[in-house]
């Protein structure tokens, strides 16, 4: 459900706003999965609303959501190991359907009383899966399908009153469910793409178990949302930091058709931005959109603070810090300004740090996360803090906003600072920003740049000795990263032709002066994340 946020601490808490009645929720909790986003997605993929919620959440907050059904993701930990994961029982009384994937089916099994243990023999990757029992879950299949596996523990026994639905030569009992209570369990995942026809068992789930009707747009999102800030906003202003980006573009539209001339977008010019970024974002949104933009020069201000720091967190820290500063001054002129709108997403939220209290790892903070001060005066609005980029990128579309934003790569909100490995310098600046310059415009001539993710350069902190000339150069080298992806959370390195790349690194060799050697970045997120820092 999109949610009005405001700030307690380092995180997120939300303001109470009327609850959306024209759509069904599927509750995911969150056992600590690197699968648990793909679930939610899957979902909304199906025109149904999914909600990520933490796995200890109570039994009373499930009722007061009323969620069509429930589905408990896999975990990284066995249902014996001490300190593992478990929900209150409570859940499973409810008489809401449930469906536990890989560590949620072990732990259906465990609570009601079946054994797991320890594989013989581990499963990971795909496994031939034998559909013992076609019916709901397994409607409409075929009697065996290519599946994903990735467990070391396995069901022994069932509890009463469950049946065996599924097996694979390593599993005995794969599936399982109680047709009574509506509870079932899949040792494989069926969210990932190695899984055949895994969407149909979801889908199964989902309207033939559970009763959901798919009803859940981008239309209605748009509608009820635009509603709740309308009605939570009232006659107070909002302040946003624009960025020109596809994230804070769109929420400034969306949040401008809601609050009309009580938006005020600041967009700041913090030195740290790619070339004729400040006159693109001016052309946009004061001449196509007409709303109100300020563009404040805080670059002194910015590269003031981020000298002599090399370490990324820091980095973000302060860049974080100094846009709030720069908001409050704006926000002390304007006068009865209560809000601080941003196009946080969720997979910012989600490498900041764990949005539902699973057992995750913090990956990095985001500036517009856990960047953010702990005394922040403002409430925040976040309307796709629990979206994924295409799913704003549709909101966009409904909404008018140009494709030249729409279609945009995504630029990170610290900007090329987090690009320059190392310390930030205005000389370094302007080398990063010539050289990435010279990628999109290469990218873009070889049409490839709609068909990637993105594609850009970063600064590395070493020099390598060239010959340019007939004369020794000890100068910088540049790394060029291009990916493909469909919402940020995993990626793949792209492989350029070898004419674009030798264009490419010519081009930067030759017309940038202060590199003398380009490499190229072949890896995949994860291990690596996309951007460097």
């Amino acid at each position: 459900m999109p949610k009005l946020k405001k700030l307690t601490g380092r995180f997120a808490a939300s303001i109470k706003v009327h609850k959306i009645r024209n759509k069904d929720i599927v509750l995911v909790l969150d056992f600590g999965s690197q699968y648990t986003q793909l679930i939610a997605r899957r979902v909304r993929e199906s025109k149904v609303y999914s909600q990520i919620v933490p796995f200890n959440i109570s039994s009373k907050e499930i009722e007061d959501i009323k969620p069509k059904g429930i589905i408990l993701s896999g975990g990284p930990l066995s249902v014996y190991d001490k300190g593992a994961p478990l929900p209150h029982k409570e859940i499973f009384k409810l008489g809401i359907p449930i469906l536990g994937i890989c560590y949620g089916m072990q732990l259906i099994n465990h609570v009601f009383g079946g054994k797991v243990k320890g594989s013989k023999e581990r499963e990971f990757g795909r496994a031939e899966l034998f559909i013992d029992n076609n019916r709901d879950l397994f409607a409409k299949l075929p009697s065996n399908i290519t599946c994903w596996m990735s467990h070391s523990d396995e069901i022994k026994t069932l509890p009463s009153g469950f049946v065996k639905l599924a097996h694979t030569l390593n599993a005995s009992i794969a599936a399982f469910g109680n047709r009574v209570k509506k509870i079932y369990g899949v040792q494989f995942h069926p969210e990932v793409v190695h899984s055949q026809r895994g969407t149909q068992v979801l889908t199964n789930f989902l309207f033939q178990i559970c009763g959901c009707l798919p009803r859940w747009t981008m239309e209605k999102f748009i509608d009820a949302t635009t509603s709740q800030i309308k009605e939570r906003v009232g006659k107070k202003k909002v302040i946003l930091g624009l960025s020109g980006g596809v994230d804070s573009s769109v929420a400034a539209v969306l949040i401008h058709k809601a609050i009309g001339k009580n938006l005020y977008c600041i967009f700041v010019d913090n030195g740290l931005l790619r070339k004729n970024e400040v006159t693109s974002v001016q052309k946009t949104f004061k001449g196509h959109f007409n709303m109100n933009l300020t563009c404040v020069d805080a670059e002194k201000n910015f590269l003031s603070r981020l000298q002599n720091v090399t370490e990324p967190e820091e980095k973000r820290k302060i860049i974080g810090d100094e846009f709030i500063k720069v908001f409050k001054e704006r926000a002390d002129k304007l006068k009865n300004v209560s809000f601080l709108a941003q196009g946080t997403l969720y997979p910012d939220v989600i490498e900041s740090f764990s949005p539902t209290g699973a057992p995750s790892e913090v990956i990095k903070s985001h500036h517009n996360v856990g960047g953010l001060p702990k005394n922040l005066k403002f409430e925040l609005i976040e309307p796709f803090r629990e979206l994924f980029k295409d799913e704003v990128r549709e909101i966009g579309k409904h909404l008018g906003v140009p494709d030249a934003i729409l279609k945009r790569q995504p630029f990170p909100g610290p900007g090329l600072a987090i690009r320059i490995i190392g310390e930030v310098t205005k000389e370094r600046l302007e080398i990063l920003r010539e050289a990435d310059e010279r990628v999109l415009d290469e990218v873009k001539k070889a049409g490839l740049y709609y068909e990637v993710w993105q594609s850009f350069a970063v600064l590395l902190p070493i020099k390598t000795v060239g010959v340019m000339g007939d004369q020794r150069t000890y100068e910088n080298v540049i790394a060029i990263r291009c990916v493909s992806s469909v919402d940020g959370m995993t990626a793949d390195w792209v492989q350029l032709p070898y004419e674009l790349l030798g264009k490419i690194s010519n081009r930067i060799i030759n017309e940038v002066r202060g590199v003398n050697r380009v490499v190229y970045d072949v890896s995949s997120k994860p291990p690596a994340t996309i951007e460097w820092e």
